[in-house]
């Protein structure tokens, strides 16, 4: 269905992206184009701006960086002239796809310096918000630099990114040589593997995840959030996930699960991004490998920021 098509007035109105239908041979079984995601979708979404397909994480312009981003709105702008009203002129109103500027705070999505929505300027992050989070502590300006601002005395992003996976490192370096140790008696040794075969159990009773999942392709993990490089409500947890699912994807669920600000389709720079730390394997893992060949049940990750995609081997 394409999106010209929808009818007006509909919450689907503004999307740029369609469904595709299981008559469209084309879209069954495709992949989901975002280079680091590749995910099969039975049905995925065709952007109507660069004609791409994508999963549903991926079908908006802004989450797979769309080369194209505002086509389709410039088409549909020029063929829906509408009159002036309430104050808008020459051209439809401001909308999510016709109007640029919004909210500076990650979550929020409102559109300001609109005829019905000012925006507030805050002096001290120097960014633009709604209304909601006009005030100091509702956009955690105390934790943000301010744009354009060059910071005096504090460790930068990556600076804090790079003294948090040295931290890391040596934590995974410690595991390895507590597993490695054999000249424990045997008593000894079979306390140790007993405690692991209950730790085991324990990690699957509380582990959260998609049900769907079949038990035999769960991968079992401890997540936790470095709280040098990352601000989260949750501070760590037990998930559950596919085996056959990408590292980015297992990165967006596990974000989104400790409350993890994740900036990774919205920004360009590598300090804003969030990478995954796998303790037991001493190395940051690449976004597009398999989560059941690079870790296994047991196993913790860490979320940071501020480290890049030249660090993501070890040396």
């Amino acid at each position: 269905m394409a999106a010209s098509s929808r009818t007006p007035g509909s919450p689907e109105q503004e999307a740029t992206f369609s469904k595709m239908s299981v008559g469209d041979v084309e879209a069954i079984g495709a992949h989901c184009q975002m280079t680091f995601c590749r995910q099969l979708d039975f049905l995925p979404f065709k952007c109507e701006s660069c004609k791409g397909k994508f999963c549903l994480d991926h079908r908006t312009e802004s989450a797979h960086q769309c080369p194209n981003a505002g086509e389709w709105a410039r088409r549909r702008a020029q063929a829906n002239q509408i009159p002036s009203s309430r104050g808008y002129t020459g051209s439809s109103r401001p909308n999510i796809l016709t109007h640029e500027q919004q909210c500076s705070d990650p979550s929020c999505k409102t559109l300001v310096n609109t005829g019905l929505v000012p925006g507030v300027h805050c002096e001290k992050c120097n960014r633009t918000y709604c209304l909601k989070h006009r005030l100091t502590y509702d956009h955690n300006c105390a934790n943000l630099t301010p744009l354009g601002a060059r910071p005096t005395g504090q460790p930068t992003q990556r600076e804090k990114g790079i003294a948090a996976l040295d931290k890391l490192k040596a934590w995974g370096a410690a595991k390895k040589k507590a597993a490695g140790t054999v000249s424990m008696p045997q008593s000894k040794s079979k306390q140790a593997a007993a405690a692991q075969i209950q730790a085991t159990a324990n990690l699957k009773k509380t582990a959260k995840g998609d049900e769907k999942i079949p038990v035999e392709k769960r991968v079992y993990l401890y997540v936790e959030a470095s709280s040098d490089t990352v601000t989260s409500k949750i501070s760590k947890g037990t998930f559950f996930y596919s085996a056959e699912l990408s590292v980015g994807r297992v990165l967006d669920l596990a974000a989104k699960s400790l409350q993890v600000s994740n900036l990774n389709n919205r920004s360009e720079s590598e300090e804003d991004k969030l990478r995954m730390f796998h303790v037991e394997g001493g190395r940051l893992l690449e976004f597009g490998e398999k989560l059941g060949q690079v870790v296994q049940t047991g196993n913790t990750i860490v979320l940071l920021r501020g480290v890049g995609a030249g660090m993501a081997k070890a040396p």
